[in-house]
């Protein structure tokens, strides 16, 4: 890793904690009910929403009355969001006279939104009408970010409260969650993006005529629409060519910021953050870097802010920080070196002839050329240490251990800062577990932030963190010997294995991101993908909350000379090792089948 991706990194990180204090700070205030900046503006409305949907506030609920709210409201949101998708043909915003999308197509895009994937195996700006990307797409965008807040604040409110039966309202904390964080902070975003190029309008495509003609290739069909295959059974190709170039428009700004602010990730067009309409400059892609992770790094500074000790948070945000920069060199470092066939081919000869010599000015197959490679390995770190899965550069064109970093950091469990709300919540969890661990090891009974950690919440544990797991592992192996699934492989042996890899693990772990070589905009992977989708939010929501319902209940416990301390370097080491152990090598041996071998046959060539 040189000089200047170091520099980078150093930058985002210094500029991510002046943020994330003060917004960190703010939010306790904002979900703990006190007076903020914003309370004279806002209150209003808010009171406005309890009146119109009939909610008490000073209602507490318990865990089990929390959790029936949260997937009531998001069953209700599936259903929404998939019934605006079947009929935009019929609704207004619609300038480019979009069709209805097939069913399956809108339950995948349906279940991905509600539940913060924001996985996309569609087109956007040639399937999504502007109502749609709006009403439907933009406003999950916030709740889903909202509902992941919520869960955090339930958890971290079970540790801080004692011997009660409630963890809070969840109506009251997803209202508070939207007009008092995400609302503004994403117009604070959108201005921003605007001032760097990004478009906010209403108008129907533009056509522009190119420069000269271009010629190019499409698979031939039929009447009936269906391919045209030749003797082998591969498709018969078709010469097209054009002199002018189509244009999309429309209110990209307002949802881009919420896309990375709410670590949604689902792009308003395919190239996502690679798109210039989208994220035209280096600055405006440092602000995407940031927003991204501003609010799981806040949420850190809340946690140690509301159980009563900043030591807490901080050892936190030192574990996560610890992990993001390191897999960063990695990735980083796998980028610029690239690949070494290029040298031992003879089309890339610099001044060493060295067998090892690799690519002199590195890897930039499927990078923008406005970032260069530390800014879009930077950006990849990022969006998979988050559940964003934004991408501003093809993974799939990543080297073998450039592209397997995205895939750990979502294996991981998107712990790593992590997607609004679920990056804090999946941590303590492993909090839990590291305690847990040394407990076993001096012969005590492992206790946290002065709770009892007894069988109850171990059996929680393990089953949000087996979860993730047995989606993706069972997800991929059927998807490799099913027919149906392995007819999306765009590449053979191991690259082929890993698109299918990284996609229930990106599924499932809720990121969003593709590895952009699987053609997964078909039945079989758009119910596949669904189903992990939902079962790895919700299935890990469910107990989360009974983990916090138990732990509000229990008596606090002083600390005595036999209590681990959790807020020092000793926690911080257990923590990073339990992560790593239990979080990583589950993951192995897929690994070893995808990147791993791949990376093997690159260097042996």
């Amino acid at each position: 890793m040189n000089h200047s991706a170091f520099f980078q990194i150093a930058l985002y990180m210094g500029v991510l904690v002046v943020l994330a204090v003060p917004l960190g700070l703010y939010i306790t205030k904002v979900m703990s009910g006190e007076k903020n900046a914003l309370t004279w503006l806002i209150q209003p409305l808010e009171k406005l929403c309890y009146k119109i949907f009939g909610i008490d506030t000073k209602e507490e609920m318990s865990w089990k009355h929390y959790a029936i709210a949260l997937l009531a409201f998001n069953v209700l949101g599936v259903f929404v969001l998939y019934g605006l998708q079947r009929l935009q043909f019929a609704l207004p915003l619609n300038p480019q006279n979009l069709p209805g999308i097939t069913p399956d197509s809108s339950l995948n895009t349906a279940v991905s939104f509600v539940a913060n994937t924001n996985w996309q195996s569609y087109v956007p700006e040639v399937t999504m009408s502007y109502l749609t990307q709006m009403l439907g797409l933009s406003v999950q965008n916030f709740l889903s970010a909202a509902t992941g807040l919520a869960v955090a604040i339930a958890l971290i409110r079970g540790f801080a409260r004692h011997t009660v039966q409630s963890i809070g309202n969840f109506w009251v904390d997803l209202t508070r969650g939207t007009l008092y964080i995400l609302l503004p902070l994403a117009f604070i975003f959108a201005t921003g993006l605007m001032s760097q190029g990004v478009i906010q309008n209403f108008d129907a495509y533009k056509t522009a005529d190119l420069l000269e003609k271009l010629d190019y290739t499409v698979p031939k069909v039929d009447a009936t629409g269906a391919p045209v295959l030749d003797a082998a059974g591969k498709a018969v190709p078709e010469a097209q060519s054009t002199t002018t170039q189509t244009l999309p428009m429309g209110p990209v700004a307002s949802q881009e910021a919420i896309k990375m602010l709410g670590t949604n990730g689902g792009g308003f067009f395919n190239a996502n953050s690679a798109h210039p309409f989208e994220n035209p400059t280096p600055f405006s892609n440092f602000l995407e870097m940031l927003a991204i992770f501003l609010i799981p790094a806040a949420l850190c500074i809340t946690f140690g802010k509301m159980v009563g000790d900043q030591r807490q948070g901080w050892a936190i945000f030192a574990v996560m920080t610890i992990l993001f920069v390191s897999l960063a060199g990695v990735a980083i470092t796998a980028e610029q070196q690239g690949n070494p066939m290029f040298s031992k081919l003879g089309v890339d000869q610099t001044a060493s002839d060295s067998a090892l010599q690799s690519q002199a000015g590195g890897n930039m197959e499927g990078k923008e050329a406005r970032f260069g490679i530390a800014a879009s390995g930077l950006f990849a770190t990022i969006t998979t240490a988050a559940s964003c899965g934004a991408v501003n550069s093809m993974h799939d064109s990543y080297t073998p251990l450039g592209g397997m970093v995205p895939m750990i950091l979502m294996q991981l469990g998107e712990v790593v800062f992590g997607g609004v709300g679920a990056g804090m919540y999946g941590m303590l969890i492993f909090a839990i577990l590291a305690v847990f661990i040394a407990g076993l090891m001096i012969g005590r009974t492992p206790e946290y932030l002065g709770k009892k950690i007894e069988a109850y919440e171990m059996k929680m544990i393990a089953v949000s963190i087996l979860i993730g797991p047995l989606l993706v592992l069972a997800g991929t192996a059927i998807s490799v010997l099913a027919a149906d699934g392995k007819a999306g492989i765009a590449n053979p042996g191991a690259h082929g294995f890993s698109e299918i890899l990284y996609a229930f693990v990106s599924a499932a772990n809720n990121n969003g991101s593709a590895f952009a070589g699987l053609s997964a905009n078909t039945p079989f992977y758009n119910v596949m993908l669904a189903i992990a989708m939902w079962f790895g939010r919700f299935w890990i929501i469910i107990p989360i909350l009974a983990i916090a319902g138990s732990l509000a209940a229990k008596k606090r416990l002083t600390p005595t000379a036999g209590t681990l301390p959790t807020h020092g370097p000793l926690f911080v080491s257990l923590l990073l090792g339990t992560v790593v152990i239990v979080g990583a090598l589950t993951y192995i041996p897929a690994l070893a089948l995808g990147p791993i071998v791949e990376h093997l046959i690159m260097i042996a060539q």
